[in-house]
């Protein structure tokens, strides 16, 4: 049986009187990639910022390893150094070069020796094909090698589980299949990941659990058959079919 890593119990989020999330129930499994899709606006990335502590819940609560992350007293940086973030736009430091880039969290936070962090940062940027880019600065590379350079980066941290932010929509089309590729080999790996993506082939694909998200709350989840095959819901099926014949070729 696998083990829950993350359990999301009841989680509301409102900004004023607006609700963006309302009632969000789904565990995370070791292992396990769960795709979170659905229409823009309706509250996947709030959920992962969420998830991250980057924005704290109105209600309910966060479970890592069964205990709570959403008290008062939680470390946040030494729980997002065990629950990883890959964000839409990199947020890579422009200062720095990319091996710089790769090694500052794992000093910083994780208070590695400078020669530790440099060899786990050489190790994952030539995981993600970026060796021949480190002296880089990112202003010197392109969308898609900012964004494996931000998965290295969360990578060298060791995490447990990763999140992912539409990893992939501030990309060129043509830049979209290089990440991707290199989340299928984290997911081949064996990575625990939780992303919030467009891209319905990956999430048909890949994924162990698919997460449908229509205003603010869970429409339908399932496995990426009960889901894509045979969705219960008409939201899902009207969502999906904007998809058929194009995303999921």
């Amino acid at each position: 049986m696998s083990e829950h890593i993350l359990e999301v119990r009841h989680l509301s989020k409102s900004f004023g009187s607006h609700d963006v999330l309302t009632d969000i129930d789904f565990t995370v499994n070791a292992g396990d990639v769960t795709s979170i899709i659905g229409a823009s606006g309706s509250g996947k990335s709030t959920l992962l910022r969420c998830i991250n502590l980057l924005e704290t819940p109105t209600g309910g609560e966060i479970l890592y390893h069964g205990r709570s992350v959403t008290g008062a007293n939680v470390n946040a940086a030494e729980y997002r150094s065990h629950v990883g973030m890959v964000f839409q736009s990199f947020n890579l430091f422009n200062n720095m070069t990319v091996l710089e880039n790769c090694m500052v969290g794992q000093i910083k936070v994780l208070h590695k020796k400078k020669e530790v962090a440099r060899e786990r940062a050489l190790y994952y940027l030539e995981k993600v094909g970026m060796t021949p880019y480190i002296n880089a600065r990112p202003r010197q590379i392109s969308g898609g090698q900012k964004q494996r350079v931000a998965i290295a980066r969360a990578l060298a941290m060791d995490p447990e589980v990763l999140l992912f932010d539409e990893p992939t929509s501030a990309l060129d089309p043509e830049m979209v299949g290089e990440v991707l590729n290199v989340m299928r080999a984290l997911a081949s790996d064996g990575m625990t990941m939780l992303v919030v993506t467009h891209e319905m082939a990956f999430a048909r694909d890949v994924s162990k659990k698919v997460v449908y998200m229509n205003n603010g709350v869970i429409c339908e989840q399932g496995t990426p058959e009960e889901i894509f095959g045979a969705p219960q819901k008409q939201e899902t099926r009207d969502f999906l079919s904007r998809f058929i014949g194009k995303s999921l070729e």
